[in-house]
């Protein structure tokens, strides 16, 4: 029972990571950055109105 105890987070951490490999192969990211020179984006701005 002592051997479960210690084995069973380990083998959940190596889940973890395997999703998150897999994740990374499945989605991407995006290969053309931001234009640093565009303008930002326009807020949204909200009053408290009384």
């Amino acid at each position: 029972m002592a051997l479960l105890t210690v084995l069973l987070p380990l083998l959940m951490l190596g889940v973890v990571l395997a999703l998150g490999r897999y994740e990374d192969l499945l989605l991407p990211r995006e290969q053309a950055p931001l234009d640093p020179t565009a303008p930002p984006a326009p807020t949204v701005s909200r009053h408290a109105s009384g």
